[in-house]
């Protein structure tokens, strides 16, 4: 049998080797497989529960031994299959992404890259699965509608005399504020700007900020700035040095 994405995905790069073969350049199809990290987890963890058994109950050697040996069986099936369709690929140079040469070749360009102040080590919003316990690419996430409720919250003014009132769907991050923005031309709050707020329940003193990014017609056009949990706020947070309060654990709670 053959899987229905390699029937579709491999006749496309096939075509268009073969013919600037024939046109006389030189092409090379590089076959190679990659390790799927967190989808080849999920493939064996499925097994293990199959077997009344856990991750954990294996530990991390033992877990991680069953996974290198599903990646084999994996492998053959998937290369058995480019064959079976007369893939044009120079089997010779065949890789795997964890290959010692190639996870090699990864190391140094990273190394280069820091060297060459071209990347750098900071916090960032990811998506994260609590059952895992890892990060997921953005790539993995399913995103889909859903029906929401906006919430009406009083940030009273540390001094006193009155207080701003935020809309917000995210009511649950409310003790990861650091501030409250409003649009720099919203006349409404032109005379609030810089003033502080006091957090509900925790007491924390949030500074109103002017943004671009606020929606004056969203709400009441003042919202709350949450930088931990939202990446517009991430962004927000980053262009006011505005401090991350993260309110939500690795279990996800």
């Amino acid at each position: 049998w053959l899987h229905i994405g390699y029937a579709l995905n491999q006749p496309l790069p096939d075509v268009v080797a073969r013919w600037k073969r024939m046109t006389g350049h030189d092409v090379l199809w590089l076959p190679g497989t990659d390790h799927a990290g967190i989808a080849t987890q999920n493939v064996v963890e499925k097994q293990l529960a199959a077997e009344g058994k856990s991750r954990h109950d294996l530990g991390r050697e033992a877990f991680e031994a069953r996974v290198w040996e599903w990646v084999a069986k994996s492998r053959g099936t998937i290369t058995s299959q480019m064959r079976k369709l007369g893939s044009s690929v120079d089997w010779s140079r065949e890789r795997f992404t964890l290959d010692e040469n190639l996870s090699r070749a990864v190391r140094r360009v990273f190394v280069t890259l820091y060297e060459d102040d071209l990347i750098y080590r900071a916090k960032y919003l990811v998506s994260w699965c609590p059952r895992c316990r890892t990060a997921l690419s953005d790539l993995e996430v399913v995103h889909g509608p859903a029906r929401g409720k906006l919430y009406h919250i009083r940030y009273p003014y540390t001094d006193g005399g009155g207080a701003i009132t935020v809309a917000t769907t995210r009511p649950e991050t409310m003790l990861g504020d650091t501030a409250v923005a409003v649009h720099p031309g919203d006349e409404r709050y032109a005379a609030v700007v810089g003033r502080t707020l006091t957090l509900p329940v925790i007491g924390r003193a949030l500074p109103v900020i002017a943004d671009d990014f606020v929606d004056p017609a969203f709400g009441t056009g003042a919202v709350k700035v949450t930088p931990a949990h939202d990446p517009n706020d991430f962004e927000m947070g980053e262009r006011h040095r505005l401090e991350r309060v993260s309110v939500i654990d690795e279990d996800g709670r």
